[in-house]
């Protein structure tokens, strides 16, 4: 059947495509908390991470990280990419453990990480809502927001350097704010039928997930922390 002829039945069937991409992002997406869960808790019990120098440790977040993105990238068409996906987010849980293992030893910690947790959940909830009733294009804020992401990015290497405590907590506002408004992004994305790969979809918002979470719990360990 020429669809070219019936235009609403090529309306329903991009929407079905649309909607198909969406619910496989929200399914992926959950699945891969269980990994990324486990990772950070060998991280915690074993302290594997706590022999590295942060400089060390970062090298290998960048190399790590980057080096499963490309597999990701390559394998992303094929049930392949779901397998390093998860791969990558146990390693992105294990990485995530030096901070996790910082705050818990804070007075309060376990509930300062629950704390960081829900707020996390909230801001996606949010975003998402935002995501389904927004009818303008996004697609053009993408630029801006890489722009921030690649500042702060950069900042956050100098403060390695730095042990910048008030620029800590300027970045890991910052972090917050833009990796938010990062979840609104690329969620309209895949509404909009500009992304139309989940194992993509699910890749960009897991990593500001990610990059919320870790900001979020930084400021409340600062904040809300108390060395025990």
């Amino acid at each position: 059947m020429n669809t070219d002829l019936y235009p609403n039945v090529t309306v329903l069937a991009n929407q079905a495509e649309t909607n198909r991409v969406l619910r496989n992002t929200y399914a992926l997406l959950a699945l891969s908390m269980i990994p990324t869960v486990l990772g950070a808790w060998i991280g915690v019990s074993t302290g594997i991470l706590s022999a590295m120098s942060p400089m060390a440790s970062m090298l290998v977040f960048f190399v790590g990280a980057f080096g499963l993105m490309f597999a990701i990238e390559k394998t992303k068409n094929s049930s392949t990419g779901v397998f390093v996906l998860l791969g990558f987010t146990f390693f992105m849980g294990l990485m995530l453990s030096r901070m996790i293992g910082l705050v818990l030893h804070m007075r309060g910690g376990a509930e300062i990480v629950m704390l960081a947790f829900a707020s996390t959940a909230a801001v996606f909830l949010a975003m998402a809502t935002l995501s389904s009733v927004i009818k303008r294009d996004l697609s053009g804020m993408g630029k801006f927001l890489m722009i921030g992401a690649v500042l702060v990015m950069v900042a956050g290497i100098a403060n390695v350097f730095l042990q910048s405590g008030a620029m800590m907590i300027t970045i890991s506002v910052l972090v917050a704010g833009i990796f938010s408004a990062f979840i609104l992004h690329d969620l309209k994305a895949v509404r909009d039928g500009y992304e139309t790969n989940y194992i993509s979809a699910t890749l960009n918002v897991y990593l500001d997930l990610y990059n919320v979470f870790q900001s979020l719990l930084a400021l409340l360990g600062i904040f809300g922390g108390r060395d025990e």
